[in-house]
């Protein structure tokens, strides 16, 4: 295969691009996972990720995918024949549910069309049916990475009040933790789910569970079976910096660099960042004349946008050609809207420049894929930028 020059532009939303800081931090000489270094590691980083959750309660950390993290935050906290209440918001929601199946829980997952979040009050209304409160879980993805929708979780969490039901509330940020706006303890969630290849920007390989003195409660009764998920053991170890097993060490470096990254730049200005790159992207699609699957203005995700293609043409050919022409990854469309859409994440360490060079990226696919589409949409994402900084 011949060279190709210049960098890949990785433009899926998840794993993001790695930044140097974080790649020289990984790269750090692995030490004593049972030696004081390394419990002045654990606890400097286990401290520094709370704020990040917007949280003083604990968060814990597996070597696991985002997977691992929801199933642990569903073993830790129910029992067997349990109920919980999910939201069809996409493809990542309906995994949750087959693995909430799967673990001998009874997920109910109220339909949803796939263009937008969780509507807080039909979710209220099934809530209130509950008189006896057999829902014993709230579970829903706050960005949808499938679609590029976000939900209102304050929202959600206001209609759980308004039934005054007692289901714990579980949220899914996998996506959405270190870019888009998310506030563990002021929203009264209970479990937050995260991952670490999304807007921490590290590599696959840790998942989190945020958890509130409610969800550690829950699972002292909890009668699913843990082992390698057991919040106990990792509690009880983390005090102390350390872990119930080998930790991911270089990892957690990594995971060090990334909280001290995003609080240098400032929450507030890292949320600005995403939702600003994020409007550019949404007028070049609009300029190309094409839909974007979310299908709600306020609930656009900062995190990724999917867009849809006409009738008859074929999102992963049109994909499949940006790669091959201009070395480009673009997300595919999943479950049932794949070949119908393609996503494109514009999350993690990314800058104007990054920005206008993948939009210029998928404007030349659709050329030269025949989609047909408007002149002039990284124009209008320029525009919008030079104006908006």
């Amino acid at each position: 295969m011949s060279h190709r020059a210049g960098r890949h532009f990785l433009q899926i939303p998840g794993p993001s691009n790695v930044p140097d800081r974080i790649l020289h931090a990984l790269q750090r000489p692995t030490i004593d996972h049972r030696g004081p270094e390394f419990q002045a590691l654990a606890k400097e980083t286990l401290q520094k990720l709370r704020p990040i959750f917007k949280t003083t309660e604990p968060v814990i950390v597996f070597p696991s995918s985002g997977t691992g993290a929801w199933e642990a935050a569903l073993v830790n906290t129910l029992s067997a024949g349990d109920k919980v209440l999910m939201y069809e918001t996409g493809q990542f929601s309906t995994l949750w549910c087959e693995l909430a199946e799967r673990v001998g829980l009874v997920p109910e997952l109220i339909p949803g069309n796939w263009r937008g979040g969780v509507r807080a009050s039909v979710l209220e209304e099934w809530l209130a049916k509950d008189t006896s409160h057999e829902i014993k879980a709230v579970c829903i993805v706050h960005n949808e990475t499938s679609t590029g929708a976000t939900t209102k979780v304050r929202e959600v969490r206001e209609a759980m009040d308004r039934a005054a039901h007692p289901a714990l509330f579980m949220v899914d940020t996998i996506s959405g933790l270190g870019s888009a706006d998310y506030r563990h303890q002021e929203w009264g969630v209970d479990i937050t789910i995260a991952g670490s290849q999304k807007g921490l920007m590290l590599p696959p390989g840790l998942g989190f569970n945020a958890v509130s003195k409610k969800a550690i409660e829950a699972s002292k009764s909890a009668g699913l079976f843990r082992s390698y998920w057991d919040w106990s053991a990792q509690l009880s170890n983390n005090t102390s910096g350390n872990f119930p097993y080998t930790p991911a060490t270089n990892l957690l470096y990594g995971l060090l660099e990334a909280c001290e990254m995003l609080m240098e730049e400032g929450l507030e200005n890292v949320f600005a960042r995403h939702e600003r790159h994020a409007e550019a992207t949404r007028r070049a699609v609009a300029t190309w004349g094409l839909e974007t699957q979310c299908q709600e203005p306020s609930e656009h995700s900062p995190v990724l946008t999917g867009v849809v293609m006409p009738e008859g043409y074929d999102s992963d050919q049109v994909r499949a050609a940006i790669l091959e022409h201009y070395d480009m990854s673009l997300g595919a469309g999943l479950g049932k809207i794949k070949g119908r859409m393609f996503r494109i994440g514009h999350l993690g360490d990314f800058n104007d420049l990054m920005l206008i060079g993948t939009l210029s990226g998928v404007e030349m696919g659709l050329a030269i894929s025949g989609v047909p589409h408007g002149r002039g949409g990284v124009q209008a994402a320029m525009d919008y930028l030079t104006g908006n900084r």
